[in-house]
């Protein structure tokens, strides 16, 4: 029987977490993907919490441009947030999406901020 898209990623985003943990040192970038909109937050997994949180809902500049230039957009702001966090480095978890498109373009603007992967 042949899987569903949803039922491929989420196989694949529960391999990818069983690798990929969060710490205070190293909390873990976290991207999600819907159909118009990309969030990103940055997690620490030994506490629990969510350390910095932004979507392209509440990034001005992410209105009326393409959804790259979005996830470009959001990319930049949440390591604008991290570095204030004072967050240096990241592990990178693209949640079973293929590194590919919005998810490249997400990463490369974080890395372009200072964010360490």
């Amino acid at each position: 029987m042949a899987l569903t898209k949803s039922d491929r990623r989420t196989r694949i985003k529960r391999r990818i977490r069983k690798v990929i943990t969060g710490t205070a040192e190293r909390p873990r970038l976290s991207v999600f993907r819907s159909n118009k909109e990309i969030y990103a937050q940055i997690i620490d997994d030994e506490s629990g919490k969510t350390i910095v949180s932004i979507s392209s809902l509440n990034v001005k500049e992410a209105h009326g441009v393409s959804k790259i230039d979005q996830a470009n957009v959001v990319g930049k702001q949440i390591a604008d947030k991290a570095k204030e966090a004072g967050v240096e480095g990241v592990v990178f978890d693209r949640n079973g999406y293929l590194y590919h498109g919005r998810i490249k373009a997400l990463a490369e603007a974080v890395r372009e901020g200072g964010i360490k992967f």
